[in-house]
């Protein structure tokens, strides 16, 4: 049966329209866990033995569990020890090239642009502070990977220096991403070629925009200390935790538009991860609902040092810029469900191989 142009034209549409649908689902469904051990595997193989003798650690390795943020010889004074895995400034060109594709299998395209853009800043504070490049190095930056990468095994790596330290484990096709810590000095670049630079500026505006947003009455529970803290509470714990401080102001006790802010706060971190990562964290935001809470600590006018936190029973967001002058942030995503480094996923994986 002939058809005339018209329905024609609807039916060619109607399957241009459901093709792109199913591109648009097919790019959705991009399995992290596979780009990973993909982009994993191409690093390893680019090592030479002695590299990976140097950048390489077994699973089970308690190395897995170390994580710190401030620079290699703060780190051996006040840890007594150096940071491991295999800096950028070891590896050939191309090496690098494939460290950056790990690093950014692990991120969202906003959150890859952030971790460079924190590694370059390095840079900056060598030339402020008149460094010879050992101390502020944006090649000074160490890659760890623990166990043998594959989609639906059990590995996990690592990619950490000064105000960067980020933590994936992939188990059974699962992945875990906390601890993760992101940092800027300076938070606010004021001087010279970059001037205007604020890599982890949305943390900041969004959390002010929202503290202002609150009534008088809503600040005497939300605002928990005159003073800013020096730093996030929970520093570089091995378990995150915050005994004994107060809670702040409760979601149930914001208004419509408040709660939209606090969740733009919690998604602007979120959004760091790739999507099918991320959505894990934005499940967690979801079955949280109205139960999180947000204290702010410090002046709520620009420039005056401050910090807030967002706390649900499932996780923790802190942010704090105390430091030099109120421009040096440091930033943290913590897990509250003992699966940080992929721990009860671990757990899983090893009882059901000894079965």
């Amino acid at each position: 049966m002939l058809c005339c142009p018209r329905a024609s034209l609807f039916l060619r549409g109607g399957i241009f329209l459901v093709f792109a649908f199913l591109l648009t689902s097919a790019y959705l469904r991009v399995s992290s866990p596979a780009v990973m051990s993909d982009a994993a595997k191409a690093y390893l193989a680019s090592l030479t033995p002695e590299q990976r003798s140097k950048g390489t650690f077994d699973l089970k390795d308690d190395e897995l569990h170390f994580w710190h943020f401030v620079p290699d010889n703060n780190l051996v004074q006040t840890k007594g020890r150096s940071r491991k895995g295999l800096t950028l400034r070891e590896m050939t060109p191309t090496q690098k090239h494939l460290a950056h594709a790990l690093l950014s299998a692990g991120l969202s395209q906003r959150g890859y642009i952030k971790a460079s853009s924190i590694m370059s800043l390095e840079d900056i504070l060598r030339i402020m502070e008149k460094d010879d490049g050992e101390r502020r190095n944006p090649e000074k930056y160490y890659f760890s990977i623990f166990g043998e990468p594959s989609e639906n095994g059990a590995w996990a790596y690592r990619v950490e220096g000064h105000h960067l330290s980020l933590h994936f484990t992939v188990v059974n096709g699962k992945v875990a991403s906390t601890p993760m810590f992101m940092g800027t000095n300076p938070a606010h670049v004021k001087d010279g070629p970059r001037k205007g630079l604020r890599v982890l500026g949305r943390e900041e505006d969004l959390g002010r925009e929202l503290v202002k947003a609150l009534t008088d009455d809503q600040k005497k529970t939300a605002i928990v200390a005159k003073e800013a803290y020096k730093d996030i509470l929970t520093e570089a714990s091995r378990k995150a935790a915050l005994d004994g401080q107060p809670s702040g102001l409760s979601a149930a006790k914001m208004n419509v538009k408040q709660r939209q802010m606090l969740l733009t706060v919690m998604e602007e971190y979120a959004s760091n991860l790739p999507e099918q990562v991320a959505q894990h964290r934005l499940d967690q935001i979801r079955k949280a609902g109205n139960n999180v809470n947000f204290a702010w600590a410090g002046g709520e006018d620009l420039g005056a040092p401050h910090y807030y936190r967002v706390q649900a029973p499932t996780f923790l967001i802190e942010y704090d810029n105390t430091q030099n002058g109120a421009n040096h942030v440091h930033s943290v995503w913590r897990d509250l469900t003992g699966n940080e480094w992929g721990e009860d996923l671990l757990k899983a994986h090893y009882a059901a191989s000894h079965k």
